[in-house]
């Protein structure tokens, strides 16, 4: 079987990243096309990555296998219904726009493969992660092949029910701003202890890079190597009481509960 033709409608930052993750990943540029509103942008793929770019979204629904969705949520609807209606038959469809549920996606373009797909900014590195729904028109190969590009960027996981994005949302696809929060607060705090700034954000930014990579390869979870950490009756003890004390963990269940309703709410606005 011949390698798809893959397609990106919107040539933004996180399609960049995809295509540049990909061509990384042995896939050849001439399986790949995007399309963007501006000749420019157009110009500069193509010279970037040797893919073939154009303004006709339609040209890419015709041609490609797999067709990306990578425009603003706002504009989904517009861009779907102008779409061909002889797409390529048995087309996939991956939407990585927020809080456009398949159903609306199938009323927009028809019945078909469709995935939404929940990815996070840390992608934009090649260390994001992904949660993938799949409707029951997804084959396995179609599955395969919605891995495979968003691997390219980091690592995916499959949600069993379409509701459980929301919950995707609020722990990883929000969740990049929640550690820049608190590494913001750390870098603050350190400088009322009397540090430099410069020597508190390297020192926090260094600690969060190393405590994720501890997380990430370690053989126990996050709760033990918390423990590890925390000597009794030492430092790092009065600094987890004290954010005990605090409520933190609560907090944190508050914040990822709002964000998931909130979640919820643009989707049925959006709709």
């Amino acid at each position: 079987m011949s390698a798809p033709t893959i397609g990106f409608i919107g040539a933004g930052n996180m399609a960049t990243s995809l295509i540049g993750g990909m061509l990384q990943q042995n896939f050849k540029p001439a399986r790949i096309m995007a399309s963007d509103r501006t000749a420019e942008q157009c110009d500069k793929l193509a010279r970037q990555f040797g893919i073939r770019a154009t303004t006709d979204n339609a040209e890419l629904a015709r041609e490609c296998d797999v067709l990306v969705l990578a425009v603003k949520p706002q504009v989904m609807q517009q861009v779907c219904r102008a779409l061909p209606a002889e797409r390529k038959p048995g087309q996939l469809v991956i939407s990585i726009a927020a809080g456009i549920s398949c159903a609306s996606l199938a009323e927009w373009l028809g019945d078909g493969p469709l995935v939404r797909c929940m990815p996070n900014t840390p992608s934009l590195r090649r260390q994001g992660v992904s949660g993938l729904y799949a409707n029951a028109l997804v084959s396995d190969t179609q599955k395969q092949q919605t891995e495979d590009i968003l691997n390219a960027v980091g690592i995916s996981l499959w949600l069993e029910q379409e509701s459980q994005i929301d919950a995707v949302t609020a722990v990883s696809g929000s969740g990049p701003a929640y550690f820049f929060y608190l590494m913001e607060a750390m870098i603050a705090a350190g400088q009322q202890l009397g540090l430099p700034r410069e020597t508190a954000e390297r020192l926090t930014l260094f600690t969060a890079l190393g405590a994720a990579d501890m997380a990430v390869h370690s053989d126990v979870d996050v709760a033990e190597l918390r423990r590890r950490v925390t000597s009794p009756g030492g430092t790092t003890e009065q600094a987890i009481n004290s954010f005990a004390a605090d409520g933190l963990p609560a907090m944190v269940e508050r914040a990822m509960q709002a964000c998931a309703r909130r979640a919820d709410e643009l989707s049925k606005e959006l709709a």
